[in-house]
Parts: structure tokens; sequence; C-alpha cells
């Protein structure tokens, strides 16, 4: 099995529920997205309806080639879908792989949410696939997203300089951070033992 096959799964604990993301997830996740403010400093920006179809379609086109595993991620506490959340650039020969594409309904902003998906994600990237190195990157000018990624014990490992083009014509400079698999032990006890819920 690869990757891409080993991650289209449910990964769940008592506070979130990942889910590979289907059809069926396009309303509850349009409702979300069409806040303005979730796309800020992403690559992509949604202010239509368009634009939301043709950012949900590619989540399920780049599954079907093998690409990407978009979730759907369920807060528990309230029952309700919240945002997604995606293993992508899946480079397994090199035994590599990027946690991505992360958004989050505003209003479960800030409440352990972000935290808890990507630590089901680590875990299953580190425990079942077998991945050796964990990447994120963010803008440079997201102060909340590059707080958030060191609060998890992610370590920054420096910029990349006009990465690529974002929406309104700027150049991003983006942040790489990772976790290698020696790490994932003590990053594994540290997100246990995390009190609070703002990351």
């Amino acid at each position: 099995m690869t990757w891409a096959d080993i991650a289209a799964t449910t990964l769940e604990n008592e506070h979130v529920r990942l889910r590979p993301v289907a059809e069926t997830d396009r309303a509850a996740l349009h409702d979300l997205a069409m806040d303005p403010q979730i796309w800020d400093y992403f690559v992509t920006r949604i202010d239509t309806d368009a634009e939301f179809d043709a950012f949900f379609d590619a989540a399920l086109a780049d599954r079907a080639a093998g690409l990407r595993v978009a979730y759907c991620i369920t807060d528990k506490a309230k029952g309700l879908t919240a945002g997604s959340m995606s293993f992508g650039n899946l480079a397994e020969r090199d035994g590599r792989l990027e946690i991505g594409w992360s958004w989050l309904g505003t209003e479960f902003q800030g409440r352990g949410i972000n935290r808890w998906a990507k630590f089901l994600m680590l875990e299953h990237a580190f425990e079942r696939m077998g991945v050796e190195r964990v990447e994120f990157k963010t803008d440079r000018l997201n102060g909340k997203a590059l707080r958030a990624l060191k609060k998890i014990g992610a370590t920054e490992e420096g910029t990349l300089r006009s990465f690529n083009p974002m929406p309104g014509g700027r150049r991003r400079d983006a942040v790489f951070f990772s976790v290698v698999r020696g790490e994932w032990p003590s990053v594994r006890d540290h997100l246990l033992g995390m009190t609070g819920d703002s990351a």
C-alpha cells in the first residue's frame, strides 16, 4: 500500500475526528469557508462559490490521483465540521511528507482543534506510515501560524524567500518547520501534556 492509501482512513480521539474529505462534506465546508478572514495568508483565496468549488474539487482530484489526502475535521465537543487539513507532497521514496492546507472556521480557532488534528496526523505519519520527516510551511507574515507551529513543538528551519505568488500579487516568503522521527516521542509527550486550547 502507498502512503496515500494508508493516510486515507479516519483518525480520531476524544476531541476531534479527521475523515478523508468526501463529496458529502461540500456543503458544511462551504459554509465555513466563506469567511474571508480564513484566507488572509492562504495561497488560495475563496470569495465566491465557484472559487470554493474549485478548491474542494482539487482536494478530491488530488486524493484520486494519490497526491494528497485532505481531511474533514469534526469538533467532537460541538458535533460540527470545523475545517480541513491535509497530508501532501508525499515523497515516499525520501521518507518525507507535508502537513498543510490547514484551515479552521473562525469559531473553531483557539479551541485546541489545530493541536489535536496535528497530533493525530503526526501520530499516523510516524507510527503507521513510517515517515522520517514531516514538514510544515507558512507565510512569514502569518504570526498566528508561526506561533502555533512553534507551540506544537515543530522546529523552525529557515525561510525560503519569494517562494510562491499569493493572491493580490505579492510573493510569499515561506517559513519551513519540521518534526523528524527522532523528535517524535518528545513532541508527542509535549502535545499530550499541553494545557489550554490556544494551539
